[in-house]
């Protein structure tokens, strides 16, 4: 499953992947329903699952992210946040996600711990994500971190990073890319892209990326762009004001405030035409696409309607 989820990647065929948010709550059916009514697992090439996003309480994403590849049989990506483990912690989440054939890890340094709903929350935060993608690299040659060997060694374990799609200074966050790459990365998943312009520059620096990391891993990697389609006008203004690495274009949030004015129909119609016109455009560009939509699977479907 995850060699040809792999194959998919490096191919010029699209590649969508979904991210799940798990609930605030201590069941997934109501998720999988969601998902299952949509049709959306007949479409996509596979799946993400969030860790706390905005370190706001919700169910386990390893736990969920096992639900999910189970009742869907499609690869899960398992996000985990530097935030809330140390590296006892994510050794042991990695080996026990491992025996569940978890193996796809996307590394996220985390939301700062202030921004959660709840009270007192500290970050742990022993490095950034870097350690947890080094941590990676070790379990993938049968040791542990402190170098004991490991019986019996995990199956292959596929290491994801995140990437700003936007900077003031390109050339820092390309930095930050060659970082990644450096420690392993197979893939950077981009925060939402809004315009084919910021599109062709991240596909540019990356590229640029590949060759100055020293790790031969590197040469394989690929740039996953993110896309957050945008139908409420609110929504577009929260995420460009409250969401740490996401910009969303002036031009845009006019649009969508000037089609709220007309009704909540005319502003979904409006963000929709929006969504679909940039999904199409970037995935015609670059095949590989990750949608972030806060669970409204039925957009996805919707996007990829044209889609084979």
């Amino acid at each position: 499953m995850f060699e040809t989820f792999c194959q998919r990647l490096h191919s010029s065929k699209p590649f969508v992947t979904v991210e799940i948010t798990p609930p605030h709550g201590a069941s997934m059916d109501g998720v999988l329903e969601a998902i299952k009514a949509s049709g959306l697992q007949e479409k996509v090439t596979g799946f993400s699952v969030t860790d706390n996003p905005l370190a706001r309480l919700k169910m386990s994403s390893i736990l969920s992210a096992i639900r999910v590849q189970q009742r869907f049989g499609k690869p899960v990506i398992a996000t985990m946040s530097m935030r809330d483990r140390n590296k006892l912690s994510l050794q042991s989440s990695l080996l026990g996600a491992n025996d569940f054939d978890i193996r796809l890890i996307l590394a996220l340094t985390g939301d700062p711990a202030k921004f959660s709903d709840q009270p007192e929350v500290k970050g742990v935060l022993e490095r950034d994500s870097t350690l947890l993608l080094s941590i990676i690299y070790r379990l993938n040659n049968g040791f542990d971190y402190s170098g004991q060997p490991l019986d019996p060694a995990p199956r292959p374990i596929y290491p994801f990073a995140v990437s700003n799609a936007y900077a003031k200074d390109m050339k820092h966050l390309q930095k930050r890319m060659v970082k990644k790459l450096d420690y392993g990365a197979r893939a950077i998943i981009t925060q939402p892209v809004f315009d084919l312009d910021n599109a062709r520059e991240l596909l540019e620096i990356f590229e640029e990326a590949k060759g100055l990391s020293v790790r031969e891993t590197a040469k394989e990697a690929e740039l996953i762009l993110g896309q957050f389609p945008v139908v409420r006008a609110r929504t577009a203004t929260f995420i460009d004001d409250k969401v740490p690495g996401i910009t969303v274009p002036k031009a845009i949030i006019d649009e969508m405030n000037l089609a709220a004015m007309d009704g909540a129909e005319k502003e979904r119609e409006v963000g929709f035409t929006l969504s679909k016109r940039i999904f199409d455009e970037i995935l015609a560009l670059h095949p590989k696409v990750h949608l972030m939509t806060h669970n409204r699977f039925e957009l996805c479907a919707n996007l990829m309607k044209n889609i084979v």
